[in-house]
Order: structure tokens, then C-alpha cells, then sequence
């Protein structure tokens, strides 16, 4: 990595999300990748002023102003992360990606497809990489369950948090629930087929709790729970396939699987038998019904993310999670908040 020459790489946007893509990069330049801090930009001249100093960067309001004062130093930029409000990813990525930036981009892509769309025509026009920042799939118990899947049928996720005043400028589908959506949408691989969703604001003027049925086209089953005004922290998904039933806690990095093969056609009374027997050791010997954790290598996954996404820039290969998956998990995500709407005008909510 020492004889690679260093990609040079800004954040825009210096709030909580912005904060921690500083100091992932800045960590990781530390630690000897080819990478290097080289700006950061945030309209909110405190907000700049503190990041540019913490980080020994220059801060500039605008993008405009940071691209400008680049190329007059004769100064690449090759990468950034945009960590503006979701409002504004579409107006923060075009001078960017028209000067030959390549961008993470966090989630959701933009605020409605149209702006998804200009984003990643501008990208294919410019030949830029735009990967959307959807961190989840680099959690580590996601990555250690691909090895697994076998047709999953039926999903249950739920996603609960305690209200705080970050991300009020979208509701709860694009704040949180889009993280299981896109990775049911990457595990499932089919279209969906039918979309049942109900939700309510409760602490802002947005949605702040929702559940949602989404049925797809090969006849797999997925519902959704997700709320911003929760007493508890939860981020689990459950998923059944043919004889196996997979646990996975993100918070916690676990996974969890319960092998039923041996015991497929037996009736309700051997099953509860076995069930008394097994244990989350490997069960008994006999059993033919199987607990087992599965092994999981524990990692932060906003620094696997972006140093995937480093990676992309580097070999131009497709980023794992590519701008067109950010647009479907868009896409899906505002068939829901429409299907929401149409619930509540319908029950009078």
C-alpha cells in the first residue's frame, strides 16, 4: 500500500454523519492506507470551522468554493462522502461528479427519484462511481450470511430507536427502515409484487412509526417495523428458509441459525421433544435439530464501508452497494410512503 499513491478525498457535510466519515478517513491514512483528508465543507461556518481545525484541513462553505480553491493549488480531488441532509445530495453531487469526483453518497440516495436519477445520469456521463451509503451491508453478520442463503422465504426486521432531532427532514421508511429494505432487496433478488403499509407520526410532522408487508414475485413474504420513538434500541432480522430458520443481530454482530433438515416430516409432538433437548451449543447429538452461532468477525461497518469503497475508486470496479441500488431502495421506499398515505386517507387517520 506505501507505493500507491494516496487518494485525496473530502467530506461534505459536517454534522454526526459527516463527523465520523472524518474520522474513518482520517484513521485509516493514519493506519497506512493509500488515502488522504484533504477538505472538508459545511455552510454552517461553525460547524466548518471546527471540523477544518480538529482535522488540520482546510473548510470551505461550499462545494464550488472547495473544488475551486483545489485545482487553483493544482490540488486533485479524487473522492468524497456527502453527508448533507438528504435534500441536498442531488445539488452537492453535480459540481462534483461534472469535475471528476467519484462519491459515497450517504442514504437514502436523494430525496425523490428524479434527483436519484440526475445523479446517476451525471455519474455514467462523467464515467464516476457513486456508491450509496447504505453502511448495514457491511455489517459483518450480513456479510457472514450470504454464505448461508438457500431460498429465504419469509423475513421479519425491525429497526427501533429513541427519538432524537437528527434526520427530521425524512420520515422513518428513509431514515431507517431503507437499511432492511435494501438488504432484503440484495438477499431476495425479485421484484416485489405487492406493497401493504401503515404508519403514523408521532414526535415530528413526518412518520415516525411504520409496519409494512411487502410480498414478491417468487412468493417470498417480508414485514417491516420500524420507529424512531421507541424505548428501546433494536436492530434484528429474522429469516426462514427450506429447513433453517437465521437470526442476525446488527447491533451485536451475531448471527444465529436453527437447522431443522433432520427433522423435516416430523410431527408436532417430536418436534416439541427435540426442541426440549437442543441447545444452543449444537443441540443434542440426535436431535436433528441444530442451534448453532455462526462465526462472525467483528469490524466497524463504516470503516468497512468506505474502505470498500476506496477500493472501487481505485480498481473502477462496481462498489458492492452501487449507486443503482441506493435508486431501488429509493424507489421502494417511496412506494411505501405512497402506500402509507393511501392508508391513512383511506382509515382517516
Amino acid at each position: 500500500m506505501a507505493d500507491l499513491e494516496p487518494l485525496r478525498v473530502a467530506v461534505v457535510g459536517a454534522g454526526a454523519f459527516g463527523r465520523n466519515h472524518l474520522r474513518v478517513y482520517r484513521e485509516l491514512q493514519q493506519a497506512g492506507h493509500p488515502v488522504e483528508l484533504v477538505a472538508v465543507v459545511d455552510r454552517d461556518a461553525a460547524v466548518v470551522a471546527e471540523a477544518a481545525a480538529k482535522f488540520g484541513v482546510p473548510g470551505f462553505a461550499t462545494v464550488e468554493d472547495c473544488v475551486a480553491a483545489l485545482a487553483h493549488e493544482n490540488l486533485r480531488l479524487d473522492a468524497a462522502s456527502i453527508c448533507v441532509p438528504t435534500v441536498h445530495h442531488a445539488v452537492a453531487a453535480a459540481p462534483l461528479l461534472a469535475g471528476g469526483v467519484d462519491l459515497l453518497i450517504e442514504k437514502p440516495l436523494a430525496a425523490s427519484l428524479a434527483d436519484a436519477d440526475a445523479i446517476l445520469t451525471l455519474a455514467r456521463a462523467h464515467g464516476r462511481i457513486v456508491q450509496a451509503g447504505h453502511l448495514e451491508r457491511f455489517n459483518p453478520a450480513v456479510t457472514a450470511v450470504l454464505a448461508h442463503l438457500n431460498r429465504p422465504m419469509f423475513f421479519e426486521a425491525h429497526r427501533l430507536s429513541i427519538f432524537t432531532p437528527r434526520s427530521l427532514d425524512v420520515d422513518v421508511v428513509l431514515d431507517l427502515m431503507i437499511h432492511d429494505l435494501d438488504i432484503v432487496l440484495s438477499l431476495v433478488k425479485s421484484p416485489v409484487r405487492e406493497v401493504r403499509a401503515v404508519g403514523l407520526p408521532v414526535l415530528s410532522p413526518k412518520v415516525d412509526i411504520a409496519n409494512v408487508r411487502l410480498e414478491f414475485e417468487n412468493g417470498c413474504v417480508a414485514n417491516f417495523t420500524a420507529s424512531r420513538v421507541s424505548t428501546e434500541r433494536v436492530r434484528k432480522l429474522r429469516f426462514f428458509q427450506p429447513h433453517q430458520y437465521l437470526s442476525l443481530d446488527f447491533a451485536r454482530q451475531d448471527l444465529l441459525m436453527i437447522d431443522v433438515t433432520a427433522a423435516a416430516g416430523m410431527d408436532m409432538a417430536q418436534l416439541a421433544a427435540l426442541a426440549k433437548m437442543a441447545t444452543p451449543e449444537g443441540g443434542h447429538p440426535s436431535a436433528g435439530l441444530s442451534l448453532k452461532k455462526i462465526p462472525v468477525e467483528q469490524g466497524e461497518p463504516l470503516r468497512l464501508e468506505i474502505a470498500s469503497f476506496l477500493d472501487a475508486v481505485r480498481t473502477r470496479s462496481l462498489p458492492l452497494v452501487s449507486g443503482e441500488d441506493g435508486r431501488a431502495a429509493l424507489a421502494l421506499a417511496l412506494e411505501i410512503n405512497q402506500a402509507i398515505a393511501e392508508h391513512t386517507a383511506r382509515t382517516g387517520l
